[in-house]
């Protein structure tokens, strides 16, 4: 497949909220080439065919299949007859619409017979009667089908039936789903007998088929299917069609129509580079995050300054032309942004004190804003001072900046472009050395847009997902972490809004980071000298370290060192863990203290004890921090 090979693209109107014409309209907007009508939304509109064809060519968007036409082949007399007779006033539809292509389904039905040469005797009389009136017809395996369910099988009744107006539908989910796969699909299947290609990723759940297929498909680049294979064999094979999504998905139909289409669209190309289609950008290459930005005003920058000195940060430079205050400690570069007219400012009045960007060092910006605008995120651009350095960016799914700072040389010159340094401090506190993750929490139904932007954009790996126990419900968490582990953004959803995650969505009014965790040398000496400073490091219960001795068999020294100093250890097969946290700044967000050795997690064992923790105290029923 050339790079000029590019497949058009197209969506099944099922994968998107709203009424037939809204749909229609953000297909065409974002930039898809085609539709599947699906039949229920024609059911329900208020209009004639005729005025969705109308509507589609105002779009200049086509209509490239008509689907599902159920429980046809294989039926009993008198419902054979009564196919045939559906079967032609959906042709009539079909013709009203200008559409040539429906997608017929393997048969569900309990009365269906089980015989190969009936079903192609079936099929092709359908196709006989579609090709009268300029028509073909796509046969399809569900991963459900009562005797179809796979698609050799359906193919062999293609084969079988013999007409050249019947054909092949490939499904990504009714294959990858069952453990099948199309690894001979170039050797038997002819190119001009594969009519059409629909993709649905999912995440790996052990459950039937079809209640998998109804409620979590999602885009390719979101589950766990291998739907790059797919796609890279059904090329091989000489299909040259669009590529369609069909998602059933609960989320997705809640979601705003422009928004799914969107990430449709931009999983479709990313799915084409990885299955070796037209070529995007490399993803950049990571050293770590060189900034956080903070949006406050006057009293809440007040408040986070005093909190970060506690922490040990100290104020080291100030923005030429901006009321902008950078704050530091070791590798870690904080920015404090109380700018009226800025975009800082904007995040501020809709979700108040809050981080509003993060920057990450990468091996060439340029590049990695190219990739972006190829997976459709326009490059942000904000106005600089004279002689300031413009720092590219691009908006993250929740409208958060992600800037892109060169890791060669770069890194520290847009302090000295942009900032008033001021010297360092004879004593300069060391116990904090980088950034080691940035936690962002999100709202129901957002997981999956988020993991499409960050593996596709940025080039992210998508760790597994975690369940974690609030005492309010439970919460779901997955990471995406950079290749080398240098950049990690755990990711936190919950169906409650009463746990931890699920009131910082409410308190934040959407999506937002809601803790930002330091590496440090050592764990103990980082919490004593925060709490000489007075920093609200959470308190842990006793209880914790009785479970911790019998879990992990540590020496008595070792767990008084932990518990002297409020810490919380983890262990997996690559090394031991100790962190820390604070208490919120303003019951938004909080920090974290981390002593890595080795260890690849991110503490989930003990996130339950953080957050029971967190939540007690906000109800006043354990001891004053000490």
């Amino acid at each position: 497949m050339s790079e000029t090979a590019r497949l058009k693209t197209s969506i099944a109107t099922v994968s998107l909220s709203g009424p037939l014409p809204d749909k229609l309209e953000a297909a065409a907007l974002v930039g898809f080439d085609g539709v599947e009508i699906f039949e229920a939304d024609l059911m329900t509109f208020d209009g004639t065919p005729q005025d969705v064809r109308g509507i589609a060519a105002d779009l200049g968007i086509e209509l490239v299949l008509f689907q599902p036409f159920r429980d046809f082949e294989g039926m009993p007399e008198p419902q054979r007859r009564a196919n045939f007779d559906r079967a032609e006033r959906k042709f009539d539809l079909m013709g009203a619409l200008g559409i040539t292509d429906l997608l017929v389904c393997s048969n569900v039905h309990p009365a269906s017979l089980g015989e190969p040469a009936r079903a192609a005797a079936d099929l092709a009389e359908m196709a006989e009667r579609a090709a009268r009136r300029g028509l073909r017809v796509g046969y399809e395996a569900l991963a459900w089908g009562r005797h179809v369910s796979r698609w050799r099988q359906a193919w062999e009744i293609v084969r079988a039936a013999g007409h050249p107006a019947l054909g092949l539908v490939l499904d990504s989910f009714h294959t990858l789903a069952i453990g099948d796969d199309v690894a001979d699909l170039p050797q038997l299947v002819p190119a001009d007998k594969l009519f059409f290609v629909q993709l649905a990723d999912a995440p790996r759940l052990t459950m039937d088929p079809l209640s998998w297929s109804r409620h979590f498909r999602n885009f390719p680049g979101q589950g766990g299917l291998d739907v790059a294979g797919f796609v890279r064999a059904v090329i091989a094979a000489g299909y040259r069609g669009p590529l369609s999504l069909e998602i059933f998905n609960d989320d997705f139909r809640a979601a705003p129509a422009s928004l799914t289409a969107r990430d449709g669209l931009r999983s479709l190309i990313f799915v084409q580079a990885e299955a070796g289609g037209p070529k995007l950008p490399p993803p950049p290459a990571f050293d770590g995050f060189e900034f956080i930005e903070f949006a406050v005003d006057d009293a809440s920058a007040q408040h986070l300054t005093s909190f970060l000195g506690t922490l040990g940060f100290r104020h080291a430079g100030t923005h030429r032309s901006k009321s902008v205050q950078l704050w530091r400690q070791g590798r870690v570069n904080l920015v404090v942004n109380t700018e009226v007219d800025s975009a800082a400012a904007g995040h501020f009045h809709m979700h108040g004190p809050s981080v509003c960007a993060m920057a990450l060092r990468v091996d060439d910006p340029a590049r990695a804003i190219r990739r972006a605008e190829a997976l459709l995120c326009p490059e942000w651009r904000e106005p600089v001072g004279a002689g300031e350095r413009h720092i590219p960016a691009v908006r993250a799914p929740d409208g958060t900046l992600i800037h892109f700072v060169g890791a060669e040389g770069d890194g520290g010159s847009i302090w000295q472009d942009d900032f008033v340094l001021l010297p360092p401090a004879p004593e300069e506190d060391d116990a904090l050395l980088t950034i080691d993750h940035v936690a962002q929490a999100l709202p129901p139904g957002r997981m999956d847009s988020f993991v499409l932007f960050y593996r596709a954009v940025l080039g992210l790996l998508a760790e597994p997902v975690f369940e974690l126990a609030d005492p309010y419900g439970l919460v779901r968490s997955r990471a995406m972490t950079s290749p080398d582990g240098s950049v990690r953004l755990p990711l936190n959803i919950s169906e409650s809004g009463k746990t931890a995650t699920g009131r910082f969505v409410s308190a934040y009014a959407g999506a937002g980071v809601h803790h930002i965790a330091f590496a440090c040398r050592d764990a103990a000496r980082a919490v004593a000298t925060a709490r000489a400073r007075a920093a609200p490091i959470l308190p842990v219960p006793a209880n914790y370290y009785d479970d911790l001795a019998a879990r992990w068999s540590l020496d008595d020294a070792a767990l008084a060192a932990l518990r002297a100093a409020d810490l919380l250890y983890d262990r997996d097969d690559a090394g031991a863990f100790r962190h820390a946290y604070t208490d919120p700044f303003e019951d938004r967000f909080f920090f974290e203290l981390v002593e890595r050795h080795g260890y690849r997690g991110f503490g989930a064992a003990n996130a339950g004890v953080r957050m029971a923790v967190q939540a007690a105290r906000r109800e006043h029923r354990i001891r004053p921090n000490q």
